[in-house]
């Protein structure tokens, strides 16, 4: 609210006009310069009022200020100087109309200490203002500070002089100088003069006084410190482009945060249109594109939101030929500044039709293409406009540009190699990890890995891998880190486990071996990291179930336990014997056994899944047993459900991997097993049993195949076994698998006989019949199994 002057508000003829030219204020003042009182004339054409029928022409400036020639009341012609100001700038609204009424009241004392203060020739803009905070006089500086001449004015307040917000500000504080004869600084950016470019003024407002020490009046001593100010702001623009772009390594989001500082500082809308990166992965070409170039708006930002609705939406790919301000600053690698004023603006918008619309209706008087560019490269172009700022871009606007564009240049190209490299390693690490799960006999499994938000990928895996005698080995582990060397690791580490497993070896053996692989490994990173320390961390869970007894045994290095969701009891962790992480070496892995029933479901998972900043493992523990209690769905949607229930807010810290396994139990009428006596004359009885069985199970078109394997196996365990033997036939509905066990530890292998050789072809004509063979250690010996594809028999 303006504060109460104690001053003559008739000393300033004052009256509004609205945008249609009707009178509709008219003050006291106005009445003394005129004659008119208000009710004849407010409501009328202020037309009316001018002398000699001229007619009205409103400014197109928000203030302007003239000599016009009024008619008086009594029909004589009065010639004034008028200023006139628009009341709401951003508005096409009301006019104020004021000038000082001559002839007023003189002021209680003569005006020497006011007259004796001005210093004309000054480069300082000075004003003095009199008792009544009306303006006694200004040198030259000030008159065209104000944009205003020098002698009109006399008379007028600085509020009215102004016709600002800030105007009536500083009227205010030169008022409490006036009442208090204390001096006061004040500090104020606004628009001065007629170029449109905001000025910044650095005023001191002092008492004058008297020879007795009476406030007279108040001096206005103003400095312009605008390009001082400007340096600042740039400075300032700069130091905050450092902060605010490149927070992340995403290249929208990077893009984003340039668009999201230069405005509104520098411009009113700001456009970033980015290179489509090389389908092949490689890199852009050193130096500046060749237009016309294809370019993909990635982001933009204006001062009024929602407006102007881009010509280009976000995501959209366009074609800027070299008539264009983008392709000109694209093939020169400078920037390109048009202006309206100039006339360029036009021919340069030529090309796109619907953009040329979109300016005028706008009002985009400037715009400014700068290439975004960086080690060389040329990523794109920033574009700035200005509509609501009504200054053109000036050289240290394009300068400005030129190095907010070039540190947001830095950050794209460094989060474009991030998200290359990343998708590399990615890639790398899908293929390093099972595509499909393979479906078996012994369970029905889903997967799901997840890599750590903003920390690359990792070293997690998981794997299915089919067993002899229908079992099933499910792993998952964890290698320390992130990145390709740590995908690299979970690769060799992977390899080596299905290695390790086709040998059959029980799960705390297993992890033995693997223990000594890693250690290798550590060995070699230490070697390469030429004696600095590069050990290789890991763990690993690793279970073997078999479907015929329905046993699992597991055993695991460092790694977390699972979690068992039995048929029809809540889930609950599976207690197994803490094992040390793999690579420490030399110490012990234990194995547990426990009975599953059919239709149980295993939860392995890395320790990234339940553990975080903002909770403990045990809080994360809970859940996932929550989530997968809930039990609805296929385990493709317990998955889902497992992480959308445990992943925190933002992704997680570290990466995952979730392993669910459905148990299945095949049924003892799909088993059959013979106890064989050591004696070669009696294999003819056996394979007549075998045959028997297989005309029980309906698979007699296999009978011939299994005949022969039976007898050759049968055979050579009587030969070079030691009882007691023991045969077993397991079928599903793909595979016949048979086995032969005996006590004894020494494995045969498979060797190439030679012509006038009368054995040694029993075993290479095994591995011709059937689709894969093996042997595997027990406890009590040795087992040589066969496997036969019953597919063909569907």
């Amino acid at each position: 609210m303006s504060p109460a002057y104690p001053f003559d508000e008739a000393a300033t003829a004052r009256a509004v006009v609205d945008a249609h030219g009707v009178l509709v204020e008219w003050n006291e003042g106005a009445r003394r310069l005129l004659g008119w009182a208000p009710e004849e004339v407010v409501s009328k054409p202020a037309a009316t009022l001018l002398a000699g029928g001229a007619r009205l022409a409103l400014p197109g400036d928000d203030r302007s200020g003239g000599t016009v020639a009024l008619r008086h009341r009594d029909g004589h012609t009065v010639s004034v100087w008028v200023l006139a100001h628009r009341r709401r700038p951003e508005e096409d609204g009301d006019w104020l109309l004021v000038t000082p009424v001559r002839g007023g009241p003189p002021p209680a004392q003569d005006d020497a200490p006011l007259d004796r203060v001005l210093l004309t020739q000054s480069p300082c803009a000075v004003a003095i203002y009199d008792e009544r905070l009306r303006l006694h006089s200004m040198n030259d500086a000030m008159a065209e500070a104000l944009g205003v001449p020098k002698e009109p004015p006399r008379g007028l307040r600085p509020s009215e002089i102004g016709g600002r917000p800030q105007s009536a500000d500083i009227e205010a504080r030169m008022l409490r100088v006036l009442r208090t004869g204390r001096e006061q600084d004040v500090q104020s950016y606004i628009p001065m003069g007629g170029d449109g470019r905001r000025h910044a003024w650095l005023a001191r407002i002092s008492p004058i006084t008297d020879d007795e020490g009476r406030v007279r009046g108040v001096c206005v001593a103003a400095h312009d410190f605008t390009e001082q100010y400007r340096a600042r702001e740039r400075l300032q623009l700069v130091n905050e482009a450092s902060v605010r772009i490149g927070t992340t390594l995403d290249v929208t989001v990077t893009a984003q945060e340039l668009a999201d500082v230069c405005v509104p500082a520098l411009a009113d809308f700001v456009s970033v249109d980015l290179v489509d990166p090389p389908e092949d992965g490689g890199e852009l070409p050193i130096g500046p594109l060749t237009v016309p170039a294809a370019l993909r708006r990635v982001a933009h930002r204006s001062v009024r939101p929602g407006d102007p609705d881009p010509v280009i939406p976000a995501g959209q790919c366009e074609v800027y030929p070299a008539a264009s301000p983008q392709g000109a600053s694209l093939l020169s690698g400078q920037p390109i500044v048009v202006a309206k004023a100039s006339g360029d603006l036009g021919k340069w918008l030529a090309w796109h039709p619907e953009l040329g619309r979109r300016v005028e209706r706008l009002g985009i008087h400037a715009v400014m293409s700068v290439p975004i560019r960086a080690r060389g490269v040329t990523l794109g172009v920033a574009v700035f406009t200005r509509f609501d700022q009504p200054a053109a871009f000036m050289p240290d606007d394009v300068l400005l540009a030129e190095e907010v564009t070039a540190r947001a240049a830095v950050c794209i190209d460094n989060a474009r190699r991030y998200s290359r490299e990343r998708e590399t390693a990615l890639a790398l690490q899908r293929s390093l990890l099972p595509r499909t799960l393979p479906r078996t006999a012994a369970v029905r499994a889903a997967s799901r890995y997840l890599p750590a938000a903003g920390a690359g990928v990792g070293g997690d895996w998981f794997d299915v891998i089919p067993l002899s005698g229908m079992r099933v080995a499910l792993v998952v582990g964890d290698v320390l880190g992130h990145g390709v060397r740590a995908s690299a690791t979970m690769g060799r580490l992977r390899t080596a486990v299905r290695t390790l497993a086709d040998i059959d070896l029980a799960p705390d053996e297993l992890l033995t071996h693997l223990d000594d692989v890693v250690a290798r490994m550590s060995g070699e990173a230490d070697a390469e990291g030429e004696g600095r320390p590069a050990e290789v961390g890991a763990s690993c869970l690793y279970a073997v179930y078999d479907p015929v007894s329905r046993r699992c045994v597991l055993a695991r290095a460092g790694h977390p336990s699972p979690v068992l969701l039995p048929p029809d009891g809540p889930p609950r962790r599976i207690e197994l014997p803490p094992g040390p992480p793999l690579g420490l070496g030399g110490l012990p892995f234990e194995s547990a056994e426990l009975d599953l029933r059919e239709g149980s479901v295993l939860a392995f998972y890395t320790d990234g899944l339940i553990e975080n900043r903002a909770r403990d493992a045990d809080a994360g523990h809970r859940l996932l047993c929550e989530a997968l209690a809930e039990r609805a769905g296929s385990l493709d949607a317990a998955c889902d459900r497992v992480l959308h229930s445990v992943v925190p807010t933002g992704g997680f810290a570290d990466d995952v991997a979730l392993l669910l396994a459905r148990t299945r139990g095949l049924p003892a009428s799909q088993v059959s097993t013979w106890d064989i006596p050591a004696d070669p004359s009696l294999v003819a009885p056996i394979r007549k049993q075998v045959l028997d069985q297989l005309d029980d199970w309906r698979l007699s078109l296999a009978a011939f195949t299994t005949e022969l394997v039976v007898s050759e196996l049968v055979t050579n365990a009587i030969r070079y076994g030691t009882p007691p033997i023991r045969l077993r036939l397991i079928h599903d509905d793909a595979h016949l698998i048979c086995e032969v066990s005996d006590t004894s530890s020494t494995a045969p292998h498979l060797r190439r006989a030679r012509t006038w050789d009368e054995g040694g072809r029993g075993l290479l004509l095994v591995a011709q019949l059937t689709q894969r063979w093996g042997s595997r250690h027990t406890a009590e010996g040795k087992t040589i199994w066969a496997e036969l594809s019953l597919l063909e028999e569907e």
